[in-house]
Order: structure tokens, then C-alpha cells, then sequence
């Protein structure tokens, strides 16, 4: 969780606040233009809320961009690793990639497409 929370910083979420049991965060949320982002540690979420994360697949997260090519670049820069490649969709419209944080979650990164 700690790894992820720095690897959202380095994109400039900044942390608005962190749940601690025993002394120990086991959430964060991370606030970036209006968009507030929520990572847990799956012992919490299972402990605490009963609930059983699996490997976190169950959901995305989408950003959108000027410039996929260059914002997955940066993230690769960042720790994150290559999930799908980024490709031009919906009649060339948009391009998209996706990659996953340092946690496994899938990220799209998509914009609409200049290459048109």
C-alpha cells in the first residue's frame, strides 16, 4: 500500500487523509483536481469490512490525458508496468493504454486522439 501511495504522489495526488489501526495505515486518500482516490490494505478490508479484495481486478481506474503515449511513459518512469499497449479505438477517436500500479490495479490512460 505504502508503494502505491507514493506512486499516486509522483503523479500529484496529495493524501487527505490516512486510517491507522494499531498505529498502522491501512488507508489512504489521495485528492487530485476534484478526483479523490481510496487504496487499502487487503488485510483491512478483510478484517474490518469483511470483504475479500482478490487481486484487485474487480475495477479500473481511468485518467484522462493530453497525450497517452507520454503519460504512459511517465508512469512507466513511475513504477507501473505495461498492461495493454497504447492503441487508437472507437473509429480512431480516442487512444488508450492501460497499465497496473505498483498493486496490480489496471489504470486506462486514454485521450482524445491528436493522430486524427
Amino acid at each position: 500500500m505504502e508503494e502505491s501511495k507514493r506512486f499516486y504522489e509522483e503523479l500529484g495526488f496529495k493524501v487527505n487523509f490516512t486510517a491507522e489501526i494499531g498505529g498502522k495505515a491501512v488507508h489512504h486518500e489521495l485528492a487530485l483536481d476534484g478526483f479523490t482516490l481510496g487504496i487499502a490494505s487487503k488485510d483491512s478490508a478483510q478484517e474490518v469490512h469483511g470483504l475479500n479484495p482478490g487481486e484487485n481486478a474487480g475495477c479500473e481506474i481511468v485518467l484522462w490525458t493530453d497525450d497517452t503515449d507520454s503519460a504512459i511513459q511517465c508512469l512507466l518512469e513511475n513504477g507501473a508496468t505495461i498492461y495493454s499497449e497504447p492503441h487508437d479505438f472507437l473509429d480512431g477517436g480516442l487512444r488508450a493504454g492501460w497499465v497496473r500500479d505498483p498493486d496490480g490495479n489496471p489504470i486506462q490512460i486514454v485521450s482524445k486522439n491528436s493522430r486524427n
